[in-house]
């Protein structure tokens, strides 16, 4: 029997350095698409003054094409991309990015790229410091041996190569994460790891490595500021234990030392926790048991592509908080610091991954072309950069990996290289069925016993089996659909060795065009193509809103006693067709205007034994809820205006009830912004919502707005959820989905007032008011 054993505490990434300088580096950047084929332009004398000025992070492959038309391009997408479906129809391209800088010094200085996708040069002074292919992992240069005198100009260069079909799902292209500038004392720390030998509710011990093994001294405080301990090898007396559901965090001091002085001092977020993971108790966190109520989700934030704007990766994280989930899944790739920064702070259990392919390619240009030289690198800058988060609870060294039964040698590489670094959190890879071999699923044996945890794709129904074939294995259910989230569910409550399940996706995601569709035609249809764009299969639509299978896991998860969801009116002499990935055509809707008397098909979802269902306080019927369609009962109501009420009802008590209400004309634009105050070069989320005289939402409202930004901001982007309606994000204008839209104000680097104002032919102008300031 496999057991795995974690005690550990993390520390965050973010890091407050009174010695080290580390500066963001994202203002006021150069920016140009390569045209034709353009030489020195890594030269320091090369003429930018033409270039358009950039504010990282940047996505140029959300931006609007040029030549637009309402056939082939609109917005950021083009029908005869090379990125295809797949890649969401946007162009990728070769570009640069240029930026100017002096130094009051020549110190010891270095620039970190979060993130750049993909293959990308950097040149300082016309010399080149290096190549990254990945597009996913940070890394450094040392800048110091070629900077410029105290006070003269240095000149970086970014050559970015976003070329060919190198993806499954919308990458983004560019300098798309933050960029930092590092001044370093000549001695300063290494690489910290922070670990515990013992966490329990009475002690803590931790255990602070340098790797440099340098003189350090550690205090530790408690979120009030208060001394709690000292010493690199120290101990907490009755910790307040970081957990999903309480996120506490210490801080830890450290301070090098050197001839009796202090040279180097950080101060670093901490958070303590214990985890326990066996066959027969399954995942326990600090004694208690947990099942990972997990989604997988791609790095783009929608309506921004792929640009990591701090507040949208808050933003991410906090509508799955939201929503019910406890867990995620980084498909297929390391997100960026701040999302896992925000794990931490919120609560949040992390898988972290660390890449799609490995030397077999999935597509021609992806990174099976660097692999087999860039693996360890990648790893190594993943692990060193993560392990400190309490919230990664597991690394992730691939997902369905074509090579993983024929490259066992691989597969004990990546996970040793993940062992020197990090042994105190389990190792797990996602795999499938296989597709490009002729191997049956007991193939993957091979691989998952070099594992110390199987992540099932779509295989929830082999649980049982592969346990009595292959006792002791620890398994969680990787990817799995929403339709099928009942059966894969009982298996996660009812065997203690399944860990928890995870639905892809949690959040719609740009990319994988139609993936999730549910449409209306006269024969079967596999796969869809422009105008679609939107994968369309997540739990949370691409602006943020709940779907109808966020209601059933709602009741799956015992989060809601019960909802309600009504099926659209199939036109006539078409059927249904519904991908292995999507959900049938239903929302929490009661307006039908165009159907009346037409028989509706209703959905109620509950764990009660009975439902009642009303329209206008008369019964229509009374059902109970068959062992059949678990936790479904499903009612064919004719359509009439008015408010629809099912009640979940057992032994004759009421336990919950739902209410959909018809909404009439639209009458008036809501809109709420989900901050009223914001900082510096920061994000404002407005919805957009059109509403009746009731104040109800009017689902049915496909509406044309105009919007209007002023003061000291600009749109970031505007647009809808609609998964075939290609339109650009960026224009002052969008159309509503279902009612609902979304604007992204940012601010710039200047405090005072942004106003948005938008309109809409026959209803009267909305405002809302931010203002923004330092914080």
């Amino acid at each position: 029997m496999k057991i795995h054993k974690i005690f550990f505490l993390s520390c965050l990434l973010t890091t407050f350095n009174t010695f080290a300088q580390t500066k963001l580096f994202d203002d006021n950047w150069k920016f140009l698409k390569e045209k034709d084929s353009m030489t020195g332009v890594e030269l320091p004398g090369f003429q930018d003054k033409n270039w358009r000025k950039v504010h990282l992070p940047h996505d140029w492959a959300i931006e609007d094409l040029p030549n637009q038309n309402d056939s082939t391009i609109i917005g950021p997408f083009n029908k005869y991309s090379p990125a295809k479906e797949q890649g969401g129809y946007v162009m990728g391209g070769i570009a640069w990015y240029r930026k100017t800088f002096t130094l009051k010094n020549q110190e010891e200085t270095s620039i970190r790229f979060d993130g750049v996708y993909m293959d990308s040069d950097v040149w300082l002074n016309g010399h080149h410091l290096g190549n990254h292919p990945y597009g996913y992992t940070p890394f450094t240069y040392d800048l110091t041996p070629y900077l410029a005198p105290a006070g003269k100009m240095n000149v970086l260069a970014v050559r970015v190569k976003n070329t060919g079909t190198n993806t499954r799902w919308y990458s983004g292209a560019g300098i798309y994460r933050h960029v930092y500038l590092i001044n370093r004392p000549k001695i300063h720390l290494g690489e910290i790891f922070v670990t515990t030998p013992v966490v329990n509710k009475e002690k803590a011990t931790i255990l602070i490595t340098e790797s440099g093994n340098a003189a350090i001294s550690v205090r530790i405080t408690d979120s009030t500021g208060k001394v709690v301990a000292e010493g690199k090898q120290t101990t907490i007396n009755h910790p307040s234990l970081w957990s999903p559901a309480h996120p506490y965090l210490y801080k830890a001091e450290i301070s090098l030392i050197n001839a009796g002085k202090v040279t180097d001092q950080v101060v670093i977020p901490l958070g303590i926790r214990n985890i326990h993971i066996d066959a027969e108790t399954g995942l326990t966190i600090n004694g208690e048991r947990i099942f990972l109520k997990g989604g997988c989700v791609h790095h783009d934030n929608g309506l921004l592509g792929a640009a990591a704007f701090d507040r949208a990766e808050e933003r991410k994280v906090a509508l799955l908080k939201a929503a019910g989930f406890n867990a995620i899944r980084t498909s297929h790739n390391p997100p960026s610091g701040k999302f896992l920064e925000t794990c931490d702070r919120l609560g949040m259990l992390v898988i972290d991954e660390a890449f799609d392919m490995w030397s077999e390619k999935k597509n021609p240009e992806d990174y099976h072309r660097f692999f087999r030289d860039w693996w360890q690198r990648d790893l190594e800058s993943m692990i060193l950069r993560d392990r400190n988060h309490p919230s990664v609870i597991m690394w992730s060294i691939g997902n369905e990996i074509p090579e993983r039964a024929d490259s066992l040698g691989i597969t004990r590489q990546l996970v040793n290289t993940i062992k020197k670094l990090d042994n105190s959190r389990p190792i797990t890879e996602a795999e499938n069925d296989f597709r490009e071999r002729p191997y049956k699923w007991e193939a993957t044996d091979k691989s998952f016993a070099l594992l110390d945890v199987a992540g099932y794709n779509y295989q929830w129904s082999r649980y049982a089996v592969d346990q009595r074939r292959v006792p002791g294995r620890i398994v969680f259910g990787s990817e799995t659909v929403p339709a099928e989230l009942y059966q894969a569910w009982i298996q996660v409550q009812g065997l203690p060795y399944v860990i928890g399940d995870f639905v892809w996706t949690a959040m719609d995601y740009l990319g994988e065009a139609g993936l999730g569709h549910s449409i209306y035609d006269s024969k079967e249809s596999q796969r869809l193509t422009f105008p679609w764009f939107n994968a369309y299969c997540g739990d949370i639509d691409l602006i943020g809103n709940k779907k109808a299978q966020s209601l059933y896991r709602d009741v799956v998860w015992n989060n809601s006693p019960i909802e309600v969801v009504v099926h659209s009116p199939k036109p006539p002499g078409t059927k249904e067709i519904i991908s292995r990935w999507g959900w049938p055509d239903e929302s929490p809707s009661w307006t039908w205007p165009d159907y009346i008397d037409t028989l509706m098909h209703i959905r109620v979802f509950t764990r009660s034994k009975t439902v009642r269902l009303t329209l206008n306080d008369v019964t229509l019927a009374i059902k109970q809820v068959p062992d059949s369609t678990p936790l479904t009962v499903t009612f064919d109501v004719p359509y009439a205006p008015g408010v629809l009420a099912a009640f979940a009802m057992n032994n004759g008590k009421e336990e919950g009830v739902k209410t959909l209400v018809t909404a009439s004309k639209p009458a008036a634009i809501r809109l709420t912004a989900d901050r009223k105050t914001i900082g510096l070069q920061d994000l404002a989320y407005v919805n957009i919502e059109i509403i009746d005289a009731q104040d109800n939402v009017v689902p049915d409202a496909d509406i044309p707005l105009q919007l209007e930004i002023s003061g000291a901001g600009t749109l970031a982007a505007a647009g809808s959820a609609c998964p075939n309606r290609p339109a650009s994000f960026q224009q002052p204008a969008c159309t509503t989905f279902k009612g609902k839209a979304l604007a992204i104000l940012r601010s710039n680097d200047n405090k005072g007032i942004i106003k948005l104002k938008v309109k809409a032919d026959g209803l009267k102008t909305a405002g809302v008011i931010i203002k923004s300031q330092r914080l």
